[in-house]
């Protein structure tokens, strides 16, 4: 809920206090919730033939692509002596362990167990198979209930079809919690991090709405001193001439994705679109993924976004660094005090911070090892095992 103020930005109608609630649940031990599709690979690291092994949340996942283009996501462990089936070799639409040559189909039921007879006895289940799609050159796959997964809509991104724009993808590991991504990206009050690349810009906060699976923040940028980077200004859609104006960038998380649009002054649309996900690779998800897809207009001149890709990409690989820097540090004093002392005061913040508790899930538990009566081997181990 939200409401105006005299200034007319929006914020939340809750008190807030300075400092972290200490009645509310650590975000930083809050999980992703995996009910949703997350990328977990580039669609052209998944090469016909190959598997690759990647990971959600601690979960080891094997990718690989079939005889017949498809690709499929397995359960990164083979049913009979645990060996990673990612060290496995593909034949057809199979995927054989390297190790006795047990083989798999793409929903991790057992195709064959090469020196048993048939008739002998085998387990009645393989491993387990995720739900997979590809999209905007990525493997996306669905984590949590496969019942859920035909009813979740995947990410709709018109402008990555779209002629007017070019996309450039970015893939990176950040070794903090995915909620200091959102909150970086979300809070526009940072850009004195920038200084270095953008000169002096002033963010102002337009106003913001919030729902129970959204924030969404509108800020007017303006330019207002120092050296800018020359990828900043094709970004923006400054054109040749380098000119300066005002821009209005609308920035929202929408659980678990967030999205940047930049929309220059006197445009009726956006110089650039960003989409990004941040995927948790560790159990205790302090290492995350990245990936994003920035989508950018092309200029009236033909061949001037392809002269000015170069000079985009390293300001686009710099700030990013310089965030990666900036949240990776936020992550260490996490890790050395043993709990979030954030004394955070923007309320825009502290709106998306019970955006991302309320939505995630509690951190799975370390599972044990115990034995499968049921022989069930296509469900993870902490659905069958007690936990301490």
């Amino acid at each position: 809920m939200t409401e105006t103020d005299s200034d007319g930005i929006r914020s939340s109608r809750r008190s807030r206090q300075e400092g972290p609630d200490p009645a509310a649940v650590d975000l930083r031990r809050v999980g992703a919730n995996p009910d949703f599709w997350f990328p977990v690979a580039l669609s052209r690291k998944v090469r016909r033939g190959r598997v690759i092994a990647t990971t959600f949340a601690g979960e080891r996942i094997a990718l690989y692509r079939g005889k017949s283009g498809t690709v499929h996501a397995l359960e990164d462990r083979c049913a009979h002596r645990q060996v990673p089936l990612s060290m496995g070799v593909v034949e057809g639409d199979v995927l054989r362990c390297c190790y006795h040559a047990w083989a798999y189909r793409g929903d991790g039921r057992i195709s064959q167990i090469p020196y048993l007879s048939k008739g002998d006895g085998r387990p009645p289940r393989g491993v387990r198979g995720y739900p997979v799609r590809e999209a905007y050159g990525m493997v996306f796959v669905f984590p949590g209930d496969p019942q859920k997964a035909p009813d979740v809509p995947m990410p709709l991104l018109p402008a990555f079809a779209s002629p007017r724009y070019r996309t450039m993808t970015f893939s990176r590991t950040v070794h903090c919690h995915y909620s200091f991504m959102h909150e970086n990206l979300l809070d526009m009050n940072h850009q004195f991090l920038h200084r270095g690349v953008v000169g002096k810009l002033h963010p102002e906060l337009l106003g913001y709405e919030t729902s129970a699976r959204s924030v969404e923040a509108r800020y007017l940028f303006t330019h207002t001193g120092g050296k800018r980077n020359r990828g900043a200004g094709l970004l923006a859609a400054e054109g040749l001439s380098g000119r300066d104006s005002a821009d209005v960038m609308t920035i929202r998380t929408e659980y678990p994705y967030q999205t940047l649009d930049l929309v220059p002054e006197n445009a009726d649309h956006p110089a650039f679109r960003l989409w990004a996900v941040y995927v948790p690779e560790d159990a205790e998800q302090r290492t995350c993924h990245a990936y994003g897809l920035l989508m950018i207009e092309k200029p009236g001149i033909p061949g001037a976004l392809h002269l000015a890709w170069p000079l985009i990409r390293r300001f686009t690989e710099r700030v990013f660094a310089e965030d990666r820097t900036a949240v990776e540090a936020e992550q260490r004093a996490w890790d050395e005090q043993g709990e979030d002392r954030n004394h955070e005061i923007f309320p825009l913040i502290l709106d998306v911070r019970d955006v991302l508790r309320s939505n995630g899930v509690p951190l799975r538990p370390r599972p044990t090892a115990c034995a499968r009566a049921d022989g069930d081997l296509s469900r993870p181990a902490t659905d069958h095992c007690a936990t301490d």
